[in-house]
């Protein structure tokens, strides 16, 4: 290929950092990092403490921090779907 001819992805190379992509991701879907983030948070508090359950039983332990984790998970996800309806209809962007 001969450095006079254009690039076929010009859009590809202008963004070649991990950063800008991330930040750029963050701008369109900002539950969804938060999701994850509120995820781990539950599972390294549930690993944690799980060490100081008590009498409580291991697997009654896990189902808890399980729903906990995925609770947190959805309900961001929730957050971010009605965040992103009510930005395109009832914040309508200059077209």
């Amino acid at each position: 290929m001969s450095p006079s001819q254009e690039s076929v992805y010009p859009d590809y190379e202008t963004e070649t950092s991990q950063t800008s992509k991330l930040i750029k991701k963050f701008k369109e879907t900002p539950f969804v990092p938060i999701g994850m983030a509120g995820f781990t948070a539950v599972v390294a508090y549930g690993l944690y403490k799980l060490k100081h359950r008590g009498d409580k039983k291991l697997s009654l332990h896990l189902i808890h921090m399980r729903v906990a984790a995925q609770g947190f998970a959805v309900g961001a996800l929730t957050c971010g779907v009605l965040y992103s309806m009510f930005r395109e209809y009832v914040v309508k962007p200059k077209e």
